[in-house]
């Protein structure tokens, strides 16, 4: 099986957004991924922020975090003046984005950091106020090689189908047919967040577009 991930050879610390953090949670082995990683990771308040509620501390999204920030992996950043104007525009503007999303990209962009965003909105507005530098994929992280050294290739597939499961992951339309061949057709169809998810079958067919 052919893994890649556009986070390979980027030294840059890390932006992640609200949905990117959920699904390392939701995967059980983002702490082990994140920590394996060599860049820093950095965090904007205001995602942080929109963990910080009865439903991120039931589910442990919240905690989750924060451990993190205790061992010093994460670093939760507040944005600078300047950050919060591009910010304003990305949350005011046309399509306008949520507000992790915007603060991902504003303090990304304002200080040559890599973006982590799954959503199809904060990845074009990504692209478009970062010279049109693709953001990188929660599921980079999770194909980053020196998360695949620290998991290995069982424990790999199966952090992808839970964030495909329960964090219904977002993944680029090009990779659906290989993380459906990685993790079985049967577990796939338990990943409705897939691409062309209509396509796959109980008999076991996947139809890629």
């Amino acid at each position: 099986m052919t893994f890649s991930s556009s986070l390979t050879d980027d030294p840059r610390p890390l932006v992640l957004d609200t949905s990117v953090l959920i699904n390392l949670h939701a995967c059980t082995f983002g702490e082990r991924i994140l920590m394996a990683i060599p860049n820093a990771i950095v965090v904007p308040n205001i995602v942080a922020d929109e963990l910080d509620t009865e439903t991120g501390r039931r589910n442990g999204d919240h905690g989750f975090l924060h451990g993190l920030v205790a061992q010093g992996k994460i670093s939760i950043v507040a944005m600078t003046d300047e950050e919060y104007d591009l910010f304003a525009a990305l949350t005011s503007g046309t399509p306008s984005l949520d507000d992790g999303e915007a603060a991902t990209i504003a303090v990304a962009a304002r200080r040559e950091f890599r973006a982590v965003i799954d959503e199809r909105k904060g990845r074009t507005q990504a692209v478009a106020r970062m010279g049109g530098e693709e953001p990188g994929w929660t599921l980079d992280l999770l194909q980053h090689p020196a998360a695949r050294r620290t998991l290995g290739d069982a424990d790999l597939a199966e952090a992808i189908y839970l964030a495909l499961r329960e964090g219904r992951m977002r993944i680029p339309q090009e990779r659906g047919d290989t993380l459906v061949t990685l993790i079985g057709i049967e577990r796939a169809l338990h990943c409705s967040c897939l691409p062309n998810y209509k396509g796959l079958s109980k008999r076991g067919n996947y139809c890629p577009q």
